[in-house]
């Protein structure tokens, strides 16, 4: 249920309503526009007489919602949420770039590879510390001492870190050393480690499941969101189709159908999406026309010797080429990297 204010509305009516409210045992996430106060009622609000919530002094309309996500979605929040952190804003007009290795596997590897990134135009370096793999006997990663690496890395060259949590144990270490969560695809709906990554407070890219549905996604926001974290970042991955050609099948449709219904940022990841070194540029590119907030992109400098996820992995010319292009494509939309 969404409870708009009146324009002239005093906040000792916002906040009476918001009492009145809570009093029924509902949380209500206010959210303050340009000109109006718009309240979001969670919870079974099918109880609720809304001709009781009309009277209220200085409420507009009572309207209930359809959709099963509330927070991550239009009707609550119309205008587009920009998630900053620094100096950088996911979102708006800028296209935000994050690149780097799919696993930071030295300390030399992970600080020539953001000198390189940075050179080209990203703004956030990616590596994973803790690498989720689909075999036990796969590099699984080089843990706390990864995370060092990858924030002294990202500290000399002025860029920020993502890089993947994988369960609630490890929440704080990574808290301590990164600047955005990742919560990769596998981990869409481990619900209890959604609950506590909202706790935190931290941005958030939450990367879709491989066979989730658009609202299925939404829903995985809302369980972050809902804990009061509103910095949810929204990333496409590529999903599993019938086609076996490449690693994933990369939904470009679902940037405009995410911006439609939902106010959060998108980016899109074509690198996983692909899993081919010469398909991550055209769909790269596509994504940016499409309205993409962002890239992540895999770039190795030795893909041939990467300890995971090589095929994928841009060659540095290759990124750096694919920046200019994307420049000229942004520009064209009214937007820059």
């Amino acid at each position: 249920m969404i409870i708009v204010m009146r324009d002239d509305a005093l906040q000792s009516q916002i906040d009476s309503v918001i009492e009145k409210l809570n009093h029924m045992g509902f949380d209500v996430h206010p959210d303050q526009g340009a000109s109006r106060t718009v309240l979001g009622v969670i919870g079974d609000t099918r109880k609720i007489d809304e001709r009781d919530l009309e009277l209220e002094p200085g409420v507009h309309e009572v309207l209930r919602v359809t959709e099963p996500y509330k927070l991550a979605g239009r009707a609550f929040h119309a205008a587009d949420t920009v998630v900053r952190i620094g100096d950088i804003g996911i979102g708006g007009d800028t296209v935000a770039i994050m690149a780097g290795p799919c696993a930071v596997e030295g300390e030399e590897q992970i600080c020539f590879l953001a000198e390189i990134v940075k050179k080209a135009g990203a703004r956030i370096l990616r590596g994973g510390a803790f690498k989720p793999r689909s075999s036990p006997y796969s590099f699984q990663g080089l843990g706390k001492q990864g995370l060092v690496f990858l924030e002294n890395a990202a500290k000399s060259q002025g860029l920020l870190t993502v890089t993947e949590v994988m369960d609630v144990q490890t929440i704080d270490l990574i808290c301590s050393h990164v600047d955005i969560l990742q919560i990769g695809a596998r981990n869409m709906q481990n619900f209890p480690l959604l609950k506590e990554i909202g706790k935190t407070g931290k941005p958030v890219l939450l990367k879709r499941g491989m066979s989730a549905t658009i609202e299925e996604w939404l829903m995985a926001a809302e369980y972050i969101m809902a804990e009061g974290n509103p910095n949810v970042i929204l990333c496409e991955r590529g999903i599993r189709t019938f086609e076996t050609y490449t690693r994933n099948t990369m939904d470009i449709s679902a940037i405009p159908v995410i911006h439609q219904r939902s106010h959060l940022p998108v980016v899109a990841d074509p690198s996983h999406g692909t899993g081919l070194r010469d398909k991550v540029a055209p769909m790269a590119r596509a994504a940016v026309a499409a309205g993409a907030d962002g890239l992540m992109i895999e770039v190795h400098h030795e893909p041939e010797k990467a300890l995971s996820d090589g095929p994928q992995s841009l060659l540095p010319h290759q990124f750096e080429s694919l920046m200019e292009e994307l420049r000229v494509i942004a520009w064209v939309l009214g937007r820059k990297l």
